[in-house]
C-alpha cells in the first residue's frame, strides 16, 4: 500500500517561497515517476514538475519554469517542489502524485497514487 504525504504548504507573501515535501511510504518509490500538480478553487487539477525515477529528468509546466525546482531522495522516500518568486494567482492545494511510468509526464491519469494535498496561499 503506497501513502503520499504532504508537507510545508503556507501562507507566504508574493514574491517569496515555500519548499513542499512529499513522504512516500512503500518499497515502490525509488522505482516511481514521482510529479506534484496543484488545484485552484473552481479550476481544474493542472500539472506542475515532474522526476523520473532516478532523478535525472524533470519536467515542468511552463509557468513555472525557472522559479521551481523539483528534487527527489530515494534513501529517505520523499520528494520535494522548491518554490520561488510564488505569484497570487499559485494559490492552490498542491498534491503529491506517484506513477510506474519511465518518463515525467505531465497527464494526471498516468499516476497511481495521490495524497491529499496541502494548501498553498500567496498573498499580494
Amino acid at each position: 500500500q503506497v501513502q503520499l504525504v504532504e508537507s510545508g504548504g503556507g501562507l507566504v507573501q508574493a514574491g517569496g517561497s515555500l519548499r513542499l515535501s512529499c513522504a512516500a511510504s512503500g518499497r515502490t518509490f525509488s522505482a516511481s515517476t514521482m510529479a506534484w500538480f496543484r488545484q485552484a478553487p473552481g479550476k481544474d487539477r493542472e500539472f506542475v514538475a515532474a522526476i523520473s525515477w532516478s532523478g535525472g529528468n524533470t519536467n515542468y509546466a511552463d509557468p513555472v519554469k525557472g522559479r521551481f525546482t523539483i528534487s527527489r531522495d530515494n534513501a529517505k522516500n520523499t520528494v520535494y517542489l522548491q518554490m520561488n518568486a510564488l505569484k497570487p494567482e499559485e494559490t492552490a492545494v498542491y498534491y503529491c502524485a506517484q506513477g510506474a511510468g519511465r518518463s515525467p509526464a505531465g497527464r494526471a491519469f498516468l499516476y497511481d497514487y495521490w495524497g491529499q494535498g496541502t494548501q498553498v496561499t500567496v498573498s499580494t
